[in-house]
């Protein structure tokens, strides 16, 4: 006789296993027909020139695997941009892997480098994905408070966390949810910090196009002595609208990176074939104007968010980089329905149709997130002027 799935032993690392309150709040914006501003899906066309580079390889039925860590052509332009646009000391393809998104590239990272017994520093607010996929490489996460944009990273709340069984750092700028852009004198300091403790740095750099207000995106392993002590993730998903392709990259020393690779071909054998070669068109045929565009409308867009969240009364700081308002109620929790960050984004749903994720998602202390919401402001302009329109009708 089956066994029914209840009498089925799982993993121990399954069982904690739930669905994210993104996803949950997905769910219930589509039960309302309402505007999602919760998961960061980027609803934005996807740019021609990659679309028809896409076609072309399918095509030419470009469809068996590729080497696991990426295709040579693909691998030589992510060198390149890494050695420009990241002054990283990169110099062959033998430290890029090509993977499953930047997520993908995250996975490998962890799983090449971390086991059951080391300890990790994730700053908070944090990524959930960051801290549940090092939480299944049997690691143990210590949380580091590193609140909004303006606030500046502390080399002693970092002292005070590391053991001696401290391995790695995760570092992720510009920051989701916060919006923080890492200084570069923060950044040498996290590296004096580094190099004391012989910590290795895995870098989430996903956001690196979309920062304002001047703000310069700075890569932790372009410093000196840094590079040998860091593996530098990014990807295609935010940048050129293309967040269910999974494609992205990591950089990094060689040694470290073909492990990683050989961890790529056991998890995902390689990065989609096609897909591989369409990216080339984001080399190739995508001009600097692109960027400058991308900037000018994103900066647009964090303006419409951010005026219309504080026109109903919520204390918003201005986020540096990524798409996302990371916002305090605080100052109307005492209006009905915004007692906590789990009954604020139900009202918000149910009153104004318009979806957000709750702020205890982002901390390992739920309370610290208890007054906090997250918008995601990567959407099409007049869907995103539409929420906004919906947001000040129903609460301003």
């Amino acid at each position: 006789m089956a066994s029914s799935p209840d009498m089925i032993s799982l993993a121990d690392r399954a069982r904690p296993l739930k669905k994210s309150h993104i996803r949950t709040i997905s769910k219930a914006v589509k039960a309302v027909d309402g505007i999602n501003l919760g998961q960061g899906i980027c609803d934005l066309p996807t740019p021609a020139p990659i679309k028809a580079r896409t076609h072309e390889a399918i095509d030419a039925n470009r469809s068996i695997y590729s080497h696991h860590a990426g295709i040579e052509a693909l691998r030589e332009a992510i060198l390149e941009k890494a050695t420009t646009f990241n002054e990283l000391p990169a110099s062959t393809i033998d430290e890029v892997v090509v993977s499953a998104g930047s997520t993908g590239a995250f996975v490998i990272a962890a799983m090449t480098l971390l086991q059951e017994g080391d300890e990790v520093i994730l700053f908070e607010p944090y990524y959930g994905y960051h801290r549940n996929i090092l939480k299944l490489t049997g690691a143990t996460v210590r949380y580091v408070p590193l609140g909004g944009p303006d606030d500046a990273f502390d080399p002693e709340a970092m002292e005070a966390e590391i053991t001696d069984r401290t391995r790695a750092v995760i570092v992720n700028t510009p920051a989701n949810p916060s919006g923080k852009v890492w200084r570069r004198d923060e950044l040498e300091a996290l590296l004096t910090v580094m190099q004391k403790h012989d910590l290795i740095a895995i870098t989430d750099e996903i956001y690196e196009y979309m920062t304002y207000d001047d703000a310069p995106h700075v890569s932790l392993g372009a410093l000196p002595g840094a590079y040998e002590r860091t593996i530098t993730l990014s990807g295609f998903s935010k940048t050129y609208n293309v967040t269910g392709w999974r494609l992205g990259y990591a950089v990094g020393p060689a040694p470290l990176l073909e492990k990683m690779g050989l961890m790529n071909d056991l998890l995902y054998i390689c990065a989609p074939r096609p897909l591989q070669h369409g990216m080339l068109a984001v080399f190739e045929d995508l001009d600097e104007e692109y960027y400058t565009s991308l900037r000018s409308d994103y900066h647009e867009r964090r303006s419409l968010m951010c005026e219309t969240l504080e026109a109903i009364g919520f204390d918003v700081p201005w986020p540096e980089g990524a798409y996302y308002a990371f916002a305090d109620f605080s100052p109307i929790q005492d209006r009905p329905g915004f007692s906590s960050d789990e009954e604020a984004a139900d009202t918000l749903i149910q009153e104004s149709g318009v979806g957000c994720v709750t702020g205890r998602s982002f901390y390992s202390d739920r309370d610290r997130g208890s007054t906090k919401l997250r918008f995601c402001f990567g959407k099409e302009r007049p869907v995103l002027k539409q929420a906004c329109d919906q947001l000040r009708e129903a609460f301003g």
